[in-house]
């Protein structure tokens, strides 16, 4: 049943966590076997064959090797022979900044379930940071999913970031209506550092779970403006005061620098712009534990749009391609990320094809997916992984990665909380 534009009101208003009606669908304490797959419990523990995994209320009973698990009587089996199975996805850089998703507290919930499908439950993801966006609407379509209305990802949400002053992306004044555009530059383009704490409040407050940073801003196809490093710092401080973690878009070397230096969490790209990295850069960011989001599927798309050759398109990802290879070779925690959302083609594929180029393995693959984010986001005890106790967030493939890593995408069911949301269960 459509929650009430005044329930959801108090629920947004309260910050009141519902329980999602998916969640609790089917008789009362049902329990859910998924039976025959290859189960890779975590990156790092060993592939357990011809295995069960047993869910019950949104959590993970137990899993083992076929005989060594008892299923009840009572359980609702699915064969998944031949299938492997991992814990759910997360996709580190989205965005709810499409036209379709304007209005979200109104939309018919079917609907707004079909473009989360669309766009990342049928890839597998069962968590989502978005790092930009308008963040009343996407506090509102968060609050939908959680009531049980719309089947979707659990969502982090950034809000409108804050951006260098004078640096509100050019890409950004072609497409925004000129009321939207006046606002961000009067109000997100902080040119003290009192400012910036204020705006970091004011997004804390209605509802944003972490914090955005242009720390090089394209104001121009060629021209990036830095933060200054006082805002970015000031803002960096106030965020971890709040314990909320802070992404940065850096673009090039001297955002990447300011945003190591003001003590940002997680680089939302690469910056292949700049080239290859100086291994010092690389020691410093690898010793103040920044992650990093390569996002080299937008290298490609990006470099199209601006008119490049395929050729050139490929050759400008590759230097993105290099500088996720220095990174991880360096020990560096890689979170998998794509930026759809801002780029219209959602599949994962070819993010997974390029992961794979910079020398990663299915396994570290994995990891960005999985227990990489769950630990940046202090959830390593509760999601990430296949274990008794496990909040159940599954992914169901069709073919071992480890083959191919383009299996990443074959995505057979996603499970989020116990209940398969993808595909959609017909009753």
């Amino acid at each position: 049943m459509k929650i009430s534009n005044r329930i959801l009101y108090i629920v947004l208003l309260l910050g009141i966590t519902l329980r999602p009606a998916w969640r609790t669908s089917g008789a009362e304490g049902e329990i859910l076997a998924l039976t025959g797959a290859t189960i890779d419990p975590s990156p790092t523990e060993a592939s357990i064959v011809n295995g069960v995994l047993l869910i019950g209320d949104g959590k993970i009973i137990s899993v083992g090797r076929a005989g060594s698990v008892r299923i009840p009587a009572n359980a609702k089996q699915i064969d998944c022979t031949g299938m492997f199975i991992t814990a759910g996805f997360q996709n580190s850089h989205v965005h709810f900044t499409e036209q379709k998703w304007e209005g979200a507290a109104e939309q018919v919930a079917s609907k707004l379930s079909q473009q989360l499908e669309q766009m990342l439950t049928r890839y597998g993801f069962t968590s989502v940071v978005d790092t930009a966006s308008t963040l009343s609407n996407t506090v509102a379509l968060r609050a939908r999913i959680e009531s049980g209305e719309v089947r979707g990802p659990r969502i982090r949400t950034a809000g409108l970031p804050l951006y260098a002053a004078g640096g509100t992306p050019f890409y950004l004044k072609d497409t925004l209506p000129p009321a939207v555009l006046t606002y961000i530059e009067s109000n997100l383009e902080p040119t003290v550092p009192d400012a910036a704490v204020a705006v970091v409040r004011q997004d804390i407050a209605g509802g944003a779970d972490i914090i955005k940073l242009f720390t090089g801003s394209l104001a121009a196809p060629t021209k990036v403006v830095p933060m200054d490093p006082r805002v970015a710092a000031a803002a960096v401080q106030e965020a971890h005061s709040q314990r909320r973690l802070v992404f940065a878009h850096p673009s090039n070397l001297e955002g990447l620098e300011i945003a190591l230096n003001a003590g940002v969490d997680v680089a939302a790209h690469t910056t292949p712009m700049s080239g290859r990295w100086d291994d010092s850069l690389i020691a410093r960011m690898k010793e103040h534990h920044m992650s990093l989001v390569p996002t080299l599927k937008l290298w490609i798309y990006e470099a199209s749009r601006g008119g490049a050759t395929p050729e050139q398109a490929q050759g400008f990802a590759e230097q993105g391609v290099g500088e996720l290879r220095q990174y991880q070779q360096a020990g560096g925690q890689i979170l998998f990320g794509t930026d759809v959302g801002y780029m219209t083609d959602y599949d994962p594929t070819q993010e997974y094809v390029l992961m794979a180029r910079a020398g990663l393995t299915a396994r570290q693959i994995l990891d960005s997916l999985t227990t990489a984010p769950a630990g940046r986001f202090g959830e390593i005890e509760s999601r990430g992984r296949i274990a008794p106790g496990m909040e159940a967030d599954i992914v169901v493939l069709g073919a071992d990665p480890a083959r191919d890593v383009r299996n990443f995408a074959m995505i057979r069911y996603t499970i989020r909380h116990g209940q398969v949301i993808y595909p959609i269960p017909q009753d």
